[in-house]
């Protein structure tokens, strides 16, 4: 395919899970031009000696970055890297940034990172210089949730249970994601306390100004390598169909979010930048399920559409992947 309003580009720690999926969405992109790849720990190394799924696909290699010659820098590096790299490192003002990490999410002083969900900031990002990618478990439950804030029908408690895959943990080893313990294995982590809280609820108030209802949030690793399915239930007054149309209009201009009418599984998502969402009604409560791949929709995907947003061009660019599915 011909590229046309090529992107220069940079992606800082480029080593990770998540760098590894951008190099791959953005190798295929028709306006993305890859130009440095860093890693400290793989300095001069081929990009396939870490990411060897690339394997024939590429001949870069790790490089030190020349902020001068790129568009856009993607920030990939862990949390709290990045407020290193922004004070450290002398940008550019044509440079556009997005961040993979926590670390400019939460709107505080001096932050002028725009919070980079679509569904939500889709005209800020087009403007937006600096972004800030929400985070995995956060944008599957932000998903599930905003039409009803929208509409300012968070009215109760929201009660969350999701399950992720062992890729959100990074791809450091740890004993939580050593495969030996990992297989066959479930367990709850961070309940009540998760780092992504703060975030989503952050949206919640700007969508539904004046929401200060709980959100009980029950994190729980899964056995599996990669996506996020997400539970969600709370009081809601309308009818089952009153919902579906609810979030139907909200999500009908946004391209990678489907109201399906059958009970989703995962690998409908899996290696897509696509949410789906299923919705039922108990009694009086609005049961939501969200799918997402944790790397794609909950980070790489989701950054390389911001890029597009950011750049004008088609915000499905390099993002019309095919699910796993079996």
């Amino acid at each position: 395919m011909p590229k046309t309003k090529s992107i220069s580009i940079g992606i800082v720690g480029g080593a990770g899970y998540t760098a590894g999926e951008l190099i791959r969405i953005l190798l295929y992109h028709p306006n993305a031009e890859l130009k440095y790849i860093q890693s400290s720990s793989n300095n001069g190394e081929p990009i396939v000696a870490v990411h060897k799924d690339l394997v024939g696909e590429t001949d870069l290699r790790f490089t030190d970055i020349d902020p001068e010659q790129v568009d856009l820098l993607f920030l990939c590096s862990g949390h709290g890297k990045s407020l290193e790299y922004m004070a450290q490192s002398d940008v550019p003002e044509h440079v556009r940034v997005i961040d993979l990490s926590h670390d400019f999410r939460l709107k505080k002083a001096g932050n002028s990172f725009v919070y980079g969900l679509p569904e939500l900031n889709r005209k800020e990002i087009k403007s937006a210089l600096c972004v800030a990618n929400p985070g995995c478990f956060a944008t599957g439950i932000q998903l599930a949730l905003l039409p009803l804030a929208a509409a300012g029908l968070l009215q109760d408690d929201l009660h969350v249970n999701a399950i992720t895959g062992s890729t959100g943990a990074g791809q450091a080893p740890s004993k939580t994601s050593h495969f030996s313990w990992r297989d066959n294995n479930l367990s709850v982590y961070k309940a009540f306390e998760h780092q992504h809280l703060g975030e989503i609820c952050q949206s919640l108030e700007q969508a539904q100004p004046g929401f200060n209802h709980a959100l009980h949030f029950i994190p729980v690793r899964g056995n599996h390598t990669r996506g996020i399915f997400t539970m969600a239930y709370t009081r809601y007054g309308g009818t089952l169909a009153d919902a579906c149309q609810l979030y139907a209009n909200y999500y009908q201009s946004h391209p990678f979010v489907h109201l399906t009418d059958e009970n989703p599984d995962m690998k409908q998502v899996v290696n897509t930048n696509k949410c789906l969402l299923y919705l039922e009604k108990h009694g009086d409560q609005l049961m939501i399920i969200s799918c997402i791949d944790n790397l794609l929709k909950g980070a790489s995907g989701q950054a390389v559409q911001n890029m597009n947003l950011m750049f004008g061009i088609e915000e499905t660019a390099g993002l019309n992947l095919k699910a796993v599915a079996f």
